[in-house]
């Protein structure tokens, strides 16, 4: 992992050799979301309490991994700034673990003024970044949690390009990107939205206005779980042609 100092433009060009490092410590930022149901309640009937835990430790199961390395999922809500409030400026980041449960998620004070809070799309208002954390402290603490692991995200390239930051291509598996996923929907040579792609194949209903960057990281790798064994194959064809290319 390594900070950029302009805007990543060859970010798509796989390393030769990719280290395995494990995770960082997230100190004060790792947060476990509250994927359980309430406890039920004495009056509750033994077989209805049964039926709960197994929701419940079913919810909690740890996808299959076979990769030999930790898998997060990044989605970023930006704001307008420059002219016309074109240009993007990261305003929240949010990560999740395999799970779903919230590794980080903390809104970011822009470095310019804003010109359009997006708040349509983004969610974000004035109150949310005025007094949110310094960009640089954010951007350490995003390093430390993304290094050596594999990223899912909705073109993931924006989220790792408002944040200044390169990341290994073969640790990304971005959504938008994955041609079997492209045709699910119906979507020949185009980019699908994450929406669409939401429903498709988990069937549930995101982005009904305002984004939530969590829920958005959530859906991706919810995604990428559902279709891993598949989208690692495909990887891993496509790593073995480079390095018959590269011979």
């Amino acid at each position: 992992m390594e900070i950029m100092e302009t805007s990543p433009k060859n970010e798509n060009k796989p390393p030769n050799v990719v280290a395995s490092i494990s995770r960082k410590n997230a100190g004060q930022n790792w947060q476990n979301a509250a994927i359980g149901t309430t406890n039920p309640s004495s009056d509750v009937a033994p077989q209805t309490q049964t039926t709960n835990r197994n929701q419940n430790k079913k919810k909690k199961k740890t996808p299959p991994n076979n990769l030999g390395m930790e898998i997060v999922s990044i989605d970023c809500e930006m704001v307008g700034v420059g002219l016309n409030g074109t240009d993007d400026m990261l305003a929240r980041v949010s990560i999740v673990n395999q799970k779903g449960e919230i590794l980080l998620d903390k809104y970011v004070k822009p470095t310019e003024p804003v010109v359009d809070y997006r708040t349509k799309y983004s969610g974000i208002r004035p109150q949310d970044i005025t007094n949110a954390e310094e960009f640089e402290k954010v951007q350490d603490e995003v390093i430390d949690l993304l290094e050596g692991k594999v990223i899912v995200g909705h073109a993931v390239h924006n989220d790792l390009r408002v944040l200044y930051i390169k990341h290994p291509f073969k640790l990304l598996r971005d959504t938008s990107k994955f041609k079997p996923l492209a045709r699910l929907v119906g979507t020949h040579g185009g980019t699908p939205s994450l929406r669409k792609l939401t429903k498709a194949l988990l069937g549930k209903d995101i982005q009904d206005g305002e984004h939530d960057s969590v829920e958005d990281a959530r859906a991706a790798m919810d995604i990428y779980n559902k279709t891993s064994v598949e989208w690692e194959k495909y990887i891993k064809k496509m790593v073995n042609r480079t390095q018959q290319h590269r011979r």
